[in-house]
């Protein structure tokens, strides 16, 4: 059951469309990654997701309510996360956490202590002397600590260091083992890959492609480094192969999934003494979206193209 719905959304600023036509759902207990670059749309999305802008055209519902108007009501079940926070800066981390639970209508203290002690924050300085990294501290154990249904995350590691990173990620996971929903924007692809369940992928304000890791894996190459008894001989000529780059004992390269099966099956008559394979990322159907505006891996099952 869909607990968000993003229906033919547009959202012009005078000439200038930032959204053309976006078609988004997430799930109930789903965590949902939206990625793509900066200036893509996703925080032109989420920012009309929160009722903070109104869709020029298109349907958005969450909860089965209207996000411009039911915002209100909409608010008290959704924790949001953004990339960059500003908090009052002379409130203490403990006092702005406390606020914004309260503001949701939760008072969970263990949860809140259990989160505090994770994230390493000291929750008695004030805000004006938090670097970046415990800002976004104190915003995660805010959002984390409150009872949401659905968790709505732009950028949320933006400032942390790797072990807080995991730490995030482990919220995550506990939230969508309680049921919960979870939108998460990023660029960070590997934090996405562990995560999410399902991926839309944004571009020029439009989704080109969206579905699970598993759907999605098709547009990406896997790296080989093969090690043969003999040269191995027109390679460049076979289907599916890119980017050869010879080595000392052997010959890189990458190739199409799809490929795979005829690739190996070409080379082995070599003589095959070592094959390694890297398998293919996130960060690969990443780069294969936005290495060309007119490239045909635009065209995806479930996308707008």
């Amino acid at each position: 059951m869909s607990l968000l719905k993003v229906t033919g959304l547009t959202k012009k600023f005078g000439k200038f469309t930032a959204l053309d036509g976006v078609n988004l759902e997430v799930n109930e207990g789903e965590v949902y990654g939206f990625i793509g670059p900066n200036g893509a749309g996703k925080s032109t999305t989420i920012r009309v997701l929160l009722g903070i802008l109104k869709a020029t055209e298109g349907q958005v519902k969450i909860f089965g309510k209207d996000a411009w108007k039911d915002a209100v009501d909409i608010h008290k079940r959704i924790a949001y996360v953004p990339g960059d926070v500003n908090l009052w800066p002379n409130l203490t981390g403990g006092e702005v956490i406390d606020l914004f639970v309260t503001l949701r209508g939760g008072n969970n203290q263990s949860r809140r202590e259990e989160l505090i002690k994770k994230f390493d924050l000291d929750p008695t300085k004030k805000c004006r002397t938090y670097s970046k990294g415990n800002r976004q501290k104190v915003a995660l154990i805010a959002a984390f600590s409150s009872d949401a249904d659905l968790y709505i995350l732009d950028e949320p590691t933006s400032g942390l260091d790797p072990l807080m990173e995991r730490v995030f990620q482990e919220c995550v996971m506990d939230a969508k083992k309680e049921g919960k929903s979870v939108l998460l924007s990023s660029h960070i692809l590997s934090e996405v890959e562990k995560l999410c369940d399902r991926v839309g992928i944004i571009r020029q304000g439009r989704i080109i492609e969206t579905g699970s890791l598993s759907e999605l894996r098709h547009l990406t190459r896997t790296n080989l480094l093969v090690e043969t008894k003999q040269p191995i001989t027109a390679l460049q000529d076979l289907q599916g192969v890119h980017d050869i780059v010879k080595r000392d004992q052997g010959v890189s390269f990458q190739v199409d999934t799809e490929e795979m099966e005829q690739v190996i099956r070409y080379v082995s008559q070599f003589g095959i003494v070592k094959l390694e394979s890297a398998p293919p990322t996130l960060e690969d159907l990443f780069m294969r979206h936005y290495e060309g505006a007119g490239n045909t891996a635009h065209k995806g099952a479930g996308g707008v193209s």
